[in-house]
């Protein structure tokens, strides 16, 4: 006789523990969406698992680096300088935290430091003590952006470029680009175009008997780089090149320049300097210089002006320079001030910014700080 055993009655739950939390709910499978069932109850099927993932060449920054398309190099950083006459120490630019007015002495450091950081080039620009109607400071032999050019030049010979900055406006009583026409008349006080070519070649030539590899004229008169190329090679500097500042609009963003060369402007130079407006005038302004013999042109300002900068570095056969002025700089400096942004990361962003849209050359005022950080060659 088999003995039968009686099933066993279910165990009896434990008393709950008081105090004790419930047993967490079983988390979802790995790759499962938390919206899967509210999906699928809408008989939305499950995406497919894409093949292609574009996200395998940002997994890491040596990943990131490696596949990187733009680069900030240290020798395609321009940095502009401001020399002034009449001081003892460097002065602070209030507009412009970071940067200064140097003294000769200064300046000569500066460069230096410029040099050892990697970058390419220096723009120096000067402040006279004194100015006239005719700006001729700029190409006096002991004028202060000549003095500058050949401290520098002795400083750093030919390990750094130095460029000299070819307009009138830090040397002239009135603050223009230029002569202006005589009264009585329509035109009085208007900028005189040829007259003031004459001007820009005198400028340009003593900027290359103190030492300039390169002069940069600014000034947006008709014709200047013809002018100044004839000049330059008339006078046995036909190895000295010509950065053109070419596509420079009349832009707001200038503001805080004017008190870095402590201008005297009054009105403004929208006779000359380019309308905001227009687009396919820069273009046609460069390819000007390209025949006029530039071997480099530039855009500026360069960040509200990388559509034209685009346009620029697709059809210019020579280098492309573009100008981060001091308006820029000034904002993201304020900005980082009052900690609405990370300086670092929005300086570097900005500059690649420029670099992405097709600057060989990015001229900014953050040219030594961003090479240092980059280390230099």
């Amino acid at each position: 006789m088999t003995e039968h055993t009686a099933p066993a009655s279910p165990a009896e739950p434990e008393p709950a523990t008081p105090g004790a939390s419930a047993a967490p709910a079983p988390a979802e499978p790995a790759g499962v969406s938390p919206a899967a069932s509210f999906l699928a109850d809408r008989g939305v099927p499950a995406p497919s698992a894409p093949v292609i993932r574009p996200r395998r060449l940002r997994t890491t920054p040596a990943m990131r680096g490696l596949v990187a398309q733009t680069r900030i190099r240290p020798d395609a950083l321009i940095y502009p300088v401001f020399v002034r006459e009449d001081i003892a120490e460097p002065r602070p630019i209030g507009a412009m935290p970071g940067q200064w007015q140097h003294t000769l002495d200064s300046v000569r450091r500066e460069a230096a430091a410029c040099a050892a950081a990697g970058v390419g080039a220096i723009d120096l620009f000067g402040v006279p003590a004194t100015r006239d109607e005719t700006g001729s400071g700029a190409w006096a032999e002991d004028g202060i952006l000549n003095r500058a050019v050949a401290a520098v030049r002795a400083e750093v010979g030919d390990a750094l470029v130095v460029c000299a900055d070819t307009c009138l406006d830090e040397f002239t009583s009135h603050g223009h680009c230029g002569l202006l026409r005589p009264g009585p008349g329509p035109r009085a006080g208007e900028v005189d175009n040829d007259p003031t070519l004459a001007l820009y070649q005198a400028m340009a030539v003593a900027q290359a008997e103190a030492g300039a590899h390169m002069v940069s004229p600014s000034g947006m008169m008709d014709g200047q780089v013809a002018a100044i190329r004839a000049a330059l090679d008339a006078t046995g500097h036909d190895d000295v090149a010509i950065l053109a500042y070419s596509a420079k609009y009349a832009s707001a963003y200038f503001g805080p320049f004017r008190e870095a060369v402590g201008s005297t402007l009054t009105g403004d130079r929208r006779t000359y300097q380019q309308d905001p407006a227009n687009r396919r005038e820069g273009l046609r302004e460069v390819m000007l210089d390209v025949e006029q013999g530039a071997d480099m042109v530039m855009v500026k300002p360069a960040g509200p002006y990388l559509d034209v900068l685009a346009d620029v570095a697709a059809a210019s056969p020579v280098p492309v320079a573009a100008y981060q002025v001091s308006g820029e700089y000034a904002m993201v400096e304020a900005a980082a001030a009052n900690g609405w942004i990370d300086r670092e990361r929005v300086i570097a962003e900005s500059v690649m910014g420029i670099v992405r849209a097709g600057a060989d050359c990015v001229l900014t005022y953050w040219a030594r700080e961003l090479a240092e950080g980059l280390g230099g060659r």
